[in-house]
């Protein structure tokens, strides 16, 4: 099985830079599923009817999430829509509305989907990532040759790659996502879960993580509040991972990142 993931697609550049890449994609890699984080999708933070659409329309198939998907006053709609495939993190309170985790038949195999917050440095308290994966494991019997995709939206590296060695051999690919930058530490695991730090961002390429990089600057010199713009048009960067899955033992044969750089 063939699989892509988009990392975090930041704004409206974010937006018109998948719908310019990814029929070049599809044609190249003739992918199973296609895959991104959405957190950003709306002008840099949240997910609005709208903009989920358009990437619907451009052909990704399942949206994964973070901290910033609630940040636009319809998430609450959205989250528990199921026209969507749309999942949120798994270790929010339970009382968060949205799916912990989907549920796919492709090729005639079982593939979960699921999503987790780290803990460090995030200003929300959620539940233990840890934990919670042995909770939805266990309830769902996952068994060993089916495919479990995750997309681990953290912060620091240590609580990623600590992740990916407690999942190894029981997921067949954790990739990291929040950070926005692109990490060049793709690995097949031991036990053969393909791992890596983060994917990186689909956004502006002369930004600070997809921000504007004045007012990031602004921010660091003057120590105050600085309002966050996203570029609409320029340069831009779009990172992506493309997973290859042994559809007989469900482990991860290939793991190879796809970096590009296009203007909007």
């Amino acid at each position: 099985m063939t699989i892509i993931f988009f990392g975090d697609i930041v704004g409206k550049i974010g937006r018109e830079a998948i719908k310019k890449v990814l029929p070049e994609l599809n044609k190249k890699f003739k992918p199973d599923l296609i895959m991104a984080n959405v957190e950003n999708l709306a002008h840099g933070k949240g997910v609005t009817e709208k903009t989920l659409d358009e990437m619907v329309e451009a052909g990704i198939n399942i949206f994964t999430s973070g901290n910033h998907i609630t940040k636009k006053g319809e998430f609450g709609k959205i989250l528990s829509d199921e026209k969507y495939q749309l999942v949120r993190p798994a270790n929010y309170p339970p009382t968060v509305v949205g799916r912990e985790y989907l549920k796919l038949k492709i090729k005639n195999k079982n593939v979960f989907i699921l999503n987790f917050l780290g803990r460090v440095f995030f200003r929300e308290t959620v539940d233990c990532p840890f934990r919670k994966f042995d909770e939805i494991y266990n309830l769902l019997k996952i068994k060993k040759n089916d495919i479990v995709l995750i997309d681990f939206h953290a912060e620091a590296t240590s609580e990623k790659r600590a992740f990916g060695w407690y999942v190894d051999g029981r997921a067949s690919a954790l990739f990291g996502t929040h950070t926005h930058i692109e990490t060049a530490d793709e690995k097949i695991l031991p036990l053969g879960t393909g791992y890596i730090t983060d994917v990186g961002m689909t956004g502006g390429l002369e930004t600070v993580i997809g921000v504007k990089k004045d007012n990031i600057i602004e921010g660091f010199l003057s120590q105050t509040t600085v309002l966050h713009e996203f570029p609409e048009t320029g340069p831009v960067e779009v990172n992506a991972l493309l997973i290859k899955i042994d559809d007989q033992s469900g482990k991860c044969w290939e793991l190879k990142r796809i970096h590009k750089e296009i203007k909007i």
